[in-house]
């Protein structure tokens, strides 16, 4: 059986987290305004923290487990990308409009990028690189037509810009819990955002939403937006590494800008046409991304969502098992070489590692792969 590349499912899973939060862009930009910032924070990812336990089917033990093994780090990627993130980016929404708001959000997959290089050794292969610089330069080309329409308030653009570096510093440091339930994740991390935005809201007097369908209509944007995106967010993150489930995130602005036109913002116009060979050429580059050398696995007992068809669960099931699952297992020490990415079990150097048997068949021909 051929092994289940993770390079395409990741980046699929990837795509969709990018449409579900690009979308939500534009009716955060509408639905905040007179809204307090940190009140619109806080809803977001209360609806977050709803999508998450419903799916889970309101399990808090996995959630109590986790915050028992990673306090301190669960409280910091809940204040920078539940808290100060969101509501940096709410506030500059309203100083800056939704087009251009959503266009900035291409900041967030370069700072992965450049944290997970630096933070994590990550490989980058030119045609990666290529895919990342076309991808953020459609943004630019969207941004410069946006920038001529409408007049735009540098500190609003400062703000998101923050809100992104707040996101992607959430992303680096969330990739060391890539083996924990992603719906834990989710729902510590929106838990502990709402909480500590609400209470910053309160405290600095903050105007809450003027009827009762705006607060609800917050919450269901924060359930698609932040809670189902975050979470196929995580999927992809232990699939495909952080950086490159960030270069693929990079659609989300484009998505956003799109849906922002559509609400009536027409700010696109001769940009938005220009923008999109460099979308189209930068997803293109990824999806047909092949990253192929020998590599060896050391025996290794964890335990994380896992299938049977990637060539690296050998374990048996009596009776079998198929699709996704969790429980602790143990792989035994292998070479081998296929096409990876560096997800949970592809994390190695990209040197002499495995000495004569080691050689860097790194295949990035025309068919290829944030």
């Amino acid at each position: 059986m051929q092994a289940r590349s993770s390079l395409r499912s990741g980046i699929l899973v990837a795509a969709l987290s990018a449409l579900a939060f690009g979308v939500s862009a534009p009716a955060v930009a509408r639905l905040g305004v007179g809204v307090g910032a940190f009140t619109t924070a806080a809803l977001l990812y209360a609806g977050a923290l709803c999508c998450s336990w419903t799916l889970s089917g309101f399990d808090t033990h996995a959630p109590i487990a986790l915050v028992r093994r990673y306090g301190a780090r669960v409280l910091l990627i809940a204040g920078l990308g539940a808290a100060l993130g969101p509501a940096a980016f709410a506030w500059g929404l309203q100083r800056s409009g939704a087009t251009s708001g959503s266009l900035l959000l291409n900041f967030e997959a370069v700072f992965t990028a450049v944290l997970a290089w630096r933070l994590f050794k990550e490989p980058f292969g030119a045609r990666f690189v290529a895919a990342l610089a076309l991808m953020a330069t459609g943004g630019v080309v969207l941004a410069i037509h946006g920038a001529r329409q409408a007049e735009l308030h540098p500190l609003g653009l400062l703000a998101i810009v923050f809100a992104t570096l707040c996101w992607a510093l959430d992303n680096t440091l969330t990739r060391s819990l890539s083996e924990e339930p992603p719906f834990a994740v989710v729902a510590v991390k929106s838990a502990l955002g709402a909480g500590l935005a609400f209470a910053l809201a309160r405290g600095l007097g903050e105007t809450p939403p003027r009827t009762a369908l705006s607060c609800a209509l917050l919450l269901l944007v924060g359930a698609i937006g932040y809670g189902l995106s975050l979470r196929l967010y995580l999927e992809a993150q232990a699939r495909i590494g952080a950086a490159r489930t960030a270069s693929v995130f990079a659609l989300a602005p484009f998505v956003g800008a799109s849906v922002a036109w559509l609400f009536g913002d027409r700010a696109l116009g001769w940009g938005g046409a220009l923008s999109v060979p460099f979308f189209a050429l930068g997803a293109y580059l990824h999806l047909t991304e092949q990253h192929q050398h020998p590599h060896r696995h050391e025996e290794l007992e964890h335990e994380h969502a896992h299938r049977h068809d990637d060539g690296h669960h050998l374990h048996t099931h009596v009776p079998p098992v198929v699709g996704e699952h969790t429980h602790a297992h143990r792989h035994e020490a292998m070479a081998h070489s296929h096409d990876h990415a560096p997800d949970l079990h592809h994390q190695h150097e990209h040197d002499a590692e495995l000495g004569q048997v080691h050689e860097h068949v790194h295949k990035h021909e025309h068919v290829h792969k944030h």
